[in-house]
């Protein structure tokens, strides 16, 4: 075979295998898949000193290792995954400036959620979030 005929063979051969390459990839029909489940919640200190975090997983029942997690998945039930609507606890907090951060993301029963929130104390924290970051 001469080296032309070679040449040409050889881009025919690749231009049929590019082809399907170049075709949508076998899982473009596939569905996206659904968000995972639950909502990450974390609380942190000033400045990131300290942080606890957990996974709060309401559906199909409470779950996760929130000790007060039926409890949560209510209050977030009840507000429709709104946590500015959660309501406030009345409480005899100091005026100490402490600052303390909460995050919420994920999805709760098909919401997604992306919230945070830094009170000037734990003490604030708790009475407006209770009992969703109570852990």
């Amino acid at each position: 075979m001469r080296p032309h005929a070679a040449l040409v063979t050889l881009a025919a051969a690749l231009a049929t295998a590019t082809a399907g390459a170049t075709a949508a990839p076998a899982h473009a029909d596939d569905p996206e898949p659904a968000p995972r489940p639950g909502v990450f919640l974390t609380v942190s200190g000033s400045d990131n000193t300290w942080i606890r975090g957990l996974k709060l997983m309401c559906a199909p029942e409470p779950s996760g290792h929130h000790p007060r997690a039926a409890e949560a998945c209510a209050a977030l039930d009840a507000v429709d995954g709104d946590l500015d609507q959660l309501p406030e606890h009345p409480t005899g907090c100091t005026k100490e400036y402490d600052p303390v951060t909460v995050t919420a993301a994920g999805a709760h029963r098909g919401q997604d959620i992306a919230w945070h929130r830094t009170y000037a104390n734990d003490c604030l924290r708790h009475a407006a979030t209770d009992p969703v970051f109570d852990f």
